[in-house]
């Protein structure tokens, strides 16, 4: 069979059965045009969640304590880092004992209702060292972050969210 025959009857087929012909075009088309959409979706997926660790530090480590082991009242496990076995002197440990670190900044938190100007929220309060925007990458909007001084003359200082201080 020439080139010219298979060109022939591929031309025939095409033009006798033109509702057929137009839908498998269609679909061609349009699965080509999914395949490129949910390729450039995973890509924004992949570049939104490499700027979220690099906005954190790819080279982040963050250690919580174990879940407390046993029966609980309803059988229900606090989950891990539930308990409070860690200490600030495991702080210290690490950073003294573990080469290569560049800092460490051991932090507590809970939830607390705080007030002021007569308004009140329910925000998250975090405890921790000077060394907490380094490790974090923060950057503070105005103002300054607590020092050392802070800490051994025991002064009231706190730093805000733009939320909890609008």
């Amino acid at each position: 069979m020439k080139f010219s025959d298979i060109l022939q009857e591929t031309f025939s087929a095409v033009t006798v059965n033109k509702a057929r012909s137009s839908l498998t075009i269609l679909g061609i088309v349009i699965g080509i045009g999914s395949v490129i959409a949910m390729i450039s979706i995973g890509q924004g997926a992949q570049q939104d969640i490499q700027a979220r660790i690099e906005s954190i530090g790819s080279n982040l480590l963050t250690v919580y304590p174990g879940a407390q082991r046993g029966f609980h009242f309803g059988g229900a496990s606090q989950g891990a880092g539930s308990a409070q076995t860690l200490i600030r002197d495991d702080a210290v440990a690490i950073e003294e004992q573990i080469s290569n670190i560049k800092a460490v900044a051991p932090e507590v938190s809970s939830r607390y209702q705080v007030t002021a100007r007569g308004t009140n929220t329910n925000t998250s309060v975090i405890g921790t060292t000077p060394e907490y925007p380094a490790v974090k990458n923060v950057q503070i909007a105005s103002g300054t972050f607590f020092s050392d001084q802070n800490i051994s003359s025991s002064s009231k200082v706190a730093i805000l969210g733009p939320d909890t201080a609008t």
